[in-house]
Formats: C-alpha cells, structure tokens, sequence
C-alpha cells in the first residue's frame, strides 16, 4: 500500500509537467504561424504591379533584364547606360523605332502628348539641370516609368511623385 500512495503523487507531477510542456511548445509553435504581409500600397508593390501588368512580354523581358544595370554617362551596354542610351536601346529592340542617341533630340522627334493620354512606350522628358531636356524615361502604365536614374540604375519609378512632376518637361510618342 506504501508503494501505491507513494506513485499517485508521481503520477500526478508527471501529468502536469507534460501538460505543461504540451502548452509551451503550442505557445511558441504558435509564434512561427502568424503570416506578414507586404502593404499593397507600397512604392515597390505598385512598381510591380506596373510590370505585371505591361502588355508588351518582349518589353516585360527587356526591363527585367537591364534592371540594375548601373548608370554610366555615354554609356550603351550592361557595363553601364545612361538614360537615352538605354530609350535608345528598348525603342529599338522592342519597337523597331530609331532615335537619335541624345535625349534633347529624342524629345524633338517625339509628339506631344498630354500625360493622361500616355501609352506603354511612351516617352517621357524632363529637365532636372535648367530648359533644355537632360533626361527621359519610357512610359509603361499607371503612372510609371522605367529609366537609367544616376543613382539607382535601371529602375521602374513613380512619375507622379513631386520629384519628377515639377521637372517633367514632355511627354509623347514617336512620329
């Protein structure tokens, strides 16, 4: 009988430490179950909605390879490429079109067009430095753009952020 008193305490320890075990790793597997999400109002996650929803895949393959390509002034290769290079380039390979290698005189061969009316394709010219057009960028949709920034690279930008409202200087397609 002394053997029988001396298991129900055991017994009875050994159950709640189990339990209590049981509820710790609930507690911290629990933890690793709660889902994060990515706001889809964010500058990256509307940038990417710009991509997916490009009509052109020939022009959708074209930017996703160049994107990251580092800016280099005069530059017109993946070594490096500055902004009209890189229009140059995607009008070329993507729309058959020829333009000039600058970007002041890639904005006189285009028409203007009000930025509302903007299609994929579309150019787009502004003037950081002063009157005269010193950078352009290549509409895609939804008010965005893909462009060599000086400091990014090839990348895929708000046109509608101040920054670039208050430089925008013109916008069209080719004649």
């Amino acid at each position: 009988m002394q053997l029988t008193l001396n298991l129900i305490p055991f017994n009875f320890h050994l159950k709640r430490n189990i339990l209590f075990l049981i509820a710790i790793i609930f507690f911290l597997s629990s933890c690793g179950t709660r889902k994060y999400t990515v706001k889809s109002d964010t500058k990256a996650s509307k940038a990417a909605d710009a991509m997916a929803n490009l009509q052109s895949k020939p022009l959708y393959r074209f930017i996703t390879d160049w994107t990251g390509v580092r800016y280099r002034f005069g530059g017109l290769d993946k070594n490096g490429v500055d902004c009209s290079g890189f229009a140059f380039l995607l009008e070329k390979e993507i729309y058959g079109v020829t333009l000039p290698r600058i970007s002041r005189e890639q904005a006189n061969v285009v028409k203007r067009k009000n930025i509302d009316s903007l299609k994929e394709g579309d150019l787009v010219f502004f003037s950081f430095g002063g009157n005269d057009v010193d950078h352009v960028g290549v509409y895609l949709n939804n008010g965005f753009f893909v462009h060599a920034s000086t400091t990014r690279g090839i990348v895929v930008d708000d046109i509608t952020l101040p920054a670039y409202q208050k430089v925008l200087v013109k916008s069209g397609s080719v004649n």
